[in-house]
């Protein structure tokens, strides 16, 4: 009943406002104002406020509200520690974990094929000339977007 009624209060408040502004030909202003002040007792006739206020003094919504709080802080510690280990639980090597080490075994060669010397260097360098024109056609595809726009 209190918060109805602070609610109303709020609304007449707002729209003496507009009011107000109204008067001072600034219409727009007004228009933005009265939009606001209406709102609260917009949400009076529809009942949400009262529901509010029953949940905001009811033991039982926050005991609710503090179990909803523990389910988010165990899913958030559980992610913590997935992504601290690297992986997840999958006792059979299913699912993201063995894809995620799967992809890590695929790349482990090629990182280090520096590393190899001269002969390594010389496997790398064939591979080396399509990647130089890669770029230019990246280039030309920016360009063209730029000279699209007029840039």
């Amino acid at each position: 009943m209190i918060a109805e009624t602070v609610c109303s209060a709020v609304s007449v408040a707002g729209l003496g406002i507009a009011v107000v502004t109204a008067y001072r030909r600034r219409f727009l202003a007004a228009a933005r104002v009265a939009a606001y002040s209406l709102v609260p007792i917009g949400l009076v006739m529809t009942g949400i406020v009262g529901w509010l206020a029953d949940t905001a003094f009811s033991p039982t919504a926050w005991a609710g509200f503090g179990v909803l709080g523990a389910a988010w802080l165990l899913f958030a510690g559980t992610r913590a520690v997935e992504r601290r280990r690297g992986g997840g639980d999958s006792g059979a090597g299913t699912g993201r974990g063995a894809a995620r080490r799967a992809g890590r075994e695929a790349v482990a060669p090629a990182a280090s094929a520096p590393s190899l010397g001269q002969a390594g260097r010389a496997a790398a360098r064939p591979s080396a000339a399509p990647r130089a024109s890669e770029p230019a056609e990246d280039f030309s595809d920016i360009e063209a977007i730029l000279k699209k726009h007029g840039i």
